[in-house]
């Protein structure tokens, strides 16, 4: 069993006990979440399509950590004139265990 789910604005394929990392979400470490915005599920070979989502499908998960991801420099340069700018970027995630998809 398996679903398409819209978590903060992305869509991701989730299943039973499979990590995920995902946009930052408020709550505390340890905290359950559920998420309704179901699009897709697939259960034994039969498949429910929402328009556009499943009415009273939800998928449960359990928060796990907040962290951070890998840090991404920004470079900007405009050749012969002397600017030169340099900044970084770290994107904040966490991490969800999927603990239940019930349709």
């Amino acid at each position: 069993m398996y679903a398409i789910v819209n978590i903060a604005g992305q869509q991701f394929k989730v299943a039973k006990d499979q990590y995920l990392f995902v946009h930052r979400l408020q709550g505390d470490e340890g905290a359950s979440i559920e998420f309704d915005n179901v699009l897709l599920a697939e259960d034994g070979g039969k498949f429910t399509v929402g328009t556009p989502s499943i009415s009273g499908a939800k998928v449960s998960a359990t928060i796990l950590s907040h962290l951070k991801g890998d840090k991404v420099i920004v470079f900007k340069k405009k050749r012969r004139k002397g600017y030169k700018k340099k900044n970084g970027h770290r994107q904040q995630f966490t991490k969800i265990q999927i603990t239940g998809i019930s349709l």
